[in-house]
């Protein structure tokens, strides 16, 4: 095992007990001496630990005292409520209100708490350079041929073995590439779907897949949604004379972060492939844990195929890239047809140069880090949302992902409140955006994906006091 994942187990076991409870605020560490002695390292690794456990904010030092889990200095935010949708499935999106918010992608003027993408900063823009130019050194012609229509044969290789570590077992026949997550939806639904039939989706859900959804003229039906669990069983048990397919984002889903258990993907996998009715898992938040070990798919438990999984590396490595795949089971002909009819081919020289940052661990090792400072994000973003927003306000507590879901007081309009934000450099996206019903109108979605610094913690600060104005609350 190497020093570097050593020290991170280590630290990532304490963060969670921290967490957790079982360590309390101002409880005494081990000393650096007791670390070396229980888990068998050296000065330095033990050292990095508490160094690295101090940096999350976790921990404080007292000089010829030793470590100490530290004080918590701000108040402890409830959970939003359990999402409680109209059972009537709907067809109508925000138009305008989706193109307000979206329209402020690549302002970089902004602070862009908004778009749920990380910022370059936090992504290895030079090594993915080098791979570009070694790829259009390798490949044949300089990649500028057309690719098989299922995709590049490497990527789709490095994808299979990487499928290993959420419980897959893939192989490279069984993937297609694409153009980014959203492309590999938007072909599993025109191959499983017409016009008119009806999905069931999280609610709150990814607006992506909202307008998607609208675009093909299929109807939404939105389920009974737990901050932290995810779906409610029950509600799609209800649901299920209605949909024709359902289309979840199991792990780490936006805007919630909520990550279902694996005894409910289970049950959800069975209940589904009991009716032959699809389900559609988005897996592009799968990677970004916080915690020692990546959550298992629902693909996991598919025995027959039933489930359709997609994922990319816009939410990881770079959004702009535009790759993404499916595991189309036994949908494969059906979703192969659609590539071929709307795409033909993928982009090759880009397919090339990821699969080789995968295959030469550089992938892994980026993520290692991109973890760890979302991870610490989070709990700063936390930390000054309970500290500068106004009284009654939630906040999820996601274990990964790259989104904080808030939950206003209800007299609060964050439309208003984005109009007002936007006029101070700050761009939101409001609740409403996640929904075709009328809902969610108290609630915003902030992304943690842009580098912690002292001037964003002003403009948390900024957004709060705005939130407090009169100017925001709903007019009676």
């Amino acid at each position: 095992m190497s020093k570097d994942f050593l020290y991170n187990e280590i630290a990532n076991g304490i963060a969670g007990q921290i967490r957790g409870g079982v360590l309390k605020p101002g409880d005494r560490l081990p000393s650096v001496r007791t670390l070396c002695q229980e888990h068998r390292v050296g000065m330095n690794t033990a050292k990095r630990v508490f160094m690295e456990l101090e940096a999350q904010s976790l921990i404080d030092s007292k000089p010829q005292s030793g470590y100490f889990v530290r004080q918590q200095m701000y108040r402890e935010l409830p959970l939003p409520e359990v999402s409680r949708p109209s059972a009537i499935a709907n067809e109508h999106e925000p138009n305008e209100l989706l193109s307000k918010v979206y329209a402020n992608m690549g302002r970089n003027e902004l602070t862009l708490f908004s778009i749920a993408a990380a910022a370059g900063a936090l992504l290895p823009l030079a090594k993915l350079k080098k791979e570009i130019v070694y790829a259009n050194r390798t490949l044949k012609n300089g990649g500028i041929d057309y690719e098989l229509v299922q995709g590049n044969i490497n990527l789709r290789r490095m994808i299979a073995v990487r499928s290993l570590s959420w419980g897959g077992n893939l192989h490279e026949d069984d993937l297609i590439t694409t153009g980014g997550g959203m492309q590999a939806l938007s072909f599993c639904l025109m191959a499983l779907l017409k016009s008119g039939d009806t999905i069931a989706i999280e609610s709150p859900c990814y607006p992506g897949i909202l307008q998607l959804a609208v675009s093909l003229g299929l109807k939404v039906l939105e389920l009974p949604t737990h901050p932290v669990t995810g779906i409610e069983i029950e509600g799609l048990k209800s649901a299920i004379p209605k949909i024709n397919l359902c289309l979840l984002i199991p792990n780490f889903n936006t805007p919630l972060g909520s990550c279902m258990p694996d005894d409910n993907k289970k049950e959800v996998v069975a209940l589904l492939a009991k009716h032959n009715i699809p389900l559609v898992e988005d897996d592009v938040y799968g990677d970004i844990y916080f915690g020692t070990q990546r959550p298992r798919c629902c693909k996991s438990f598919d025995l027959d195929g039933n489930v359709v999984w997609c994922s990319s590396i816009s939410k990881t490595l770079a959004p702009g890239y535009r790759v993404g795949w499916i595991a189309p089971g036994k949908y494969k002909d059906k979703i192969m047809k659609q590539k071929l009819v709307h795409a033909i081919s993928s982009t090759s020289i880009v397919q090339e140069a990821v699969a080789n940052f995968l295959k030469t661990g550089k992938y892994e090792n980026h993520l290692r880090q991109f973890r760890r400072t979302l991870e610490n994000n989070c709990q700063n973003y936390i930390r000054a949302i309970a500290e500068y927003f106004p009284e009654n306000t939630k906040i999820t507590r996601p274990q990964g992902g790259l989104t904080l879901w808030i939950e206003l007081d209800k007299n609060i309009d964050t439309v208003k409140l984005y109009d007002l934000a936007i006029k101070q450099g700050i761009s939101i996206a409001p609740g409403r955006m996640f929904t075709l019903q009328d809902q969610f109108e108290n609630c915003v979605r902030l992304c943690i994906g842009l580098p912690w610094t002292d001037e964003l913690n002003q403009k948390l600060k900024q957004l709060g006091k705005l939130a407090a104005t009169d100017y925001v609350k709903v007019a009676r």
